[in-house]
């Protein structure tokens, strides 16, 4: 077994945003192409709304996503999902001189595009009986030593850094080795507003003095403005 699965947790739904990008948004984020990862072991963490594992698992990639919003049932994610879609789209329409608007052209688009996400998540929780779908709180991960071949991780590290301290984002990034052979990729290395996390330059050093190699890569993707750099880990 790669994966264990935890018994149910007591955590609000009231406090998870549910939200999720596309496959297509997730192959620009991490500047990767399908061919590069059929036949390979993929986590995704946090996966959130995503359809990332859903579409991946159709083209032969061994794709799970871990989440503590797992927790929960996918009829309660679908509800909890289509709120969140509407919150988060209100907030934009108040500052949207902050995104980019090149991937998506308008407010419908990209309320289309999260909607889309959305449903293939929550269909394939129910088509998988969750099987594909593993609760747990980071900086914990349900997951044995060198379980996956690669691990993403979008918009928690390091966008949360006024909520979430140096040393979560650290053992989150040394549990996600842990669980990895090959590399880690999280997008992007700002922060909330848009600025380099400020902790970015010592958590490199700590990787590298780990003796493992890692870079800050431009990717083919900006919404939020300067949200269009990835940290790769190499973890071998």
């Amino acid at each position: 077994m790669r994966v264990k699965y935890f018994e149910s947790n007591t955590l609000e739904l009231s406090h998870i945003v549910f939200l999720g990008r596309t496959w297509n948004e997730y192959l620009l984020m991490f500047n990767l192409s399908k061919d590069e990862l059929v036949g390979r072991w993929i986590l995704d963490c946090p996966g959130g709304a995503c359809s990332f594992t859903a579409t991946a698992n159709k083209y032969g990639i061994k794709a799970f996503a871990v989440d503590s919003a797992y927790y929960h049932t996918p009829e309660e994610l679908g509800k909890k999902g289509l709120q969140d879609i509407e919150y988060i789209i209100s907030m934009l329409d108040k500052v949207k001189e902050k995104c980019q608007w090149n991937y998506f052209k308008s407010m419908d688009e990209l309320r289309g595009e999260r909607l889309t996400a959305l449903n293939q998540c929550i269909q394939d929780m129910k088509e998988s009986k969750g099987y594909r779908y593993l609760p747990a709180i980071l900086p914990v991960l349900p997951c044995e030593d060198k379980s996956f071949d690669m691990t993403l991780s979008a918009h928690l590290l390091f966008m949360y850094a006024d909520k979430l301290d140096y040393n979560f984002h650290l053992q989150t990034i040394q549990e996600m080795i842990r669980v990895t052979r090959d590399e880690i990729r999280i997008f992007p290395t700002i922060d909330m507003n848009g600025n380099k996390y400020l902790y970015l330059d010592e958590i490199i050093d700590w990787v590298r003095s780990k003796g493992m190699r890692v870079d800050e890569v431009k990717v083919p993707y900006e919404f939020h403005r300067n949200a269009n750099t990835m940290l790769r880990i190499i973890c071998k």
